[in-house]
């Protein structure tokens, strides 16, 4: 009866099993944060923490990105965002207007011009009678590029064919003589062949090229609208 209390039974093996139970518990508890612990510090771990502060870092503040239904990403845009593509699509469409209406110039312009074409051109100035002498400036370089235009009664002279307004123009009535000049080679040692235009007011349009032929053209159209004798027929009745 040492181990009988009344009608209760006691087992102290048994509550001695469930302290060493307990024990082992608590001696597990430890063993179980140390490997927590490690295990946050574990490459593993680094490496996905470091790839989510790299997505933070950049992420786009102003983009809101968002799933559908239909697993569809959509973005969001803010007000600014949504000005800023309308200004550049009407930008956009204003370029293309001015593209189109300069493609309408230049197919007017070589339907109705009775003569056009790149020419390199420079001015000088004639000597006039009570002037003083004009300084030789023969040798220097100052050939420009321009897109000549036989059109009506004016010589019109554009910086490129698709501008829509020339840099200069001459009246044919204001041109008093058309003549060849000798040709000349270049600094990149081509040959051009060039001729002038004379008005009344003594500006001298020199024109030149690389092309003969383009040059004979010129002078036959001038003098044809200018009722310009050729230079053979002018030699000719001198020497007749």
């Amino acid at each position: 009866m040492d181990d009988v209390y009344g009608k209760i039974e006691v087992f102290p093996e048994y509550f001695q099993a469930r302290k060493a139970s307990d024990d082992c518990l608590q001696t597990r508890n430890p063993r179980t944060d140390h490997s927590l612990r490690s295990c946050s510090h574990s490459p593993a771990v680094k490496r996905v923490m470091g790839a989510a502060s790299l997505l933070n870092f950049f992420s786009l503040p102003r983009l809101h990105w968002s799933s559908g239904s239909d697993d569809d990403d959509k973005i969001v845009l803010t007000k600014a965002e949504v000005e800023s593509l309308q200004s550049e699509i009407a930008d956009a469409e204003e370029r293309e207007a001015h593209l189109k209406a300069q493609l309408e110039h230049l197919d007017e312009v070589l339907r109705s011009a009775r003569h056009s074409g790149y020419l390199y051109i420079r001015t000088r100035w004639t000597q006039l009678p009570g002037e003083p002498p004009i300084i030789d400036d023969a040798e220097v370089d100052d050939w420009l590029s321009r897109f000549v235009v036989l059109q009506g009664s004016c010589i019109f002279y554009y910086l490129k064919s698709t501008d829509l307004s020339p840099q200069d123009s001459t009246l044919l009535s204001d041109v008093v003589e058309v003549g060849s000049l000798p040709s000349f080679i270049q600094e990149d040692e081509q040959k051009r062949y060039s001729f002038y235009i004379l008005t009344c007011h003594g500006l001298r349009f020199e024109c030149s090229s690389a092309s003969k032929i383009q040059v004979d053209s010129w002078l036959a159209a001038l003098r044809a609208d200018c009722k310009f004798e050729s230079d053979v027929t002018s030699q000719d009745s001198v020497k007749s």
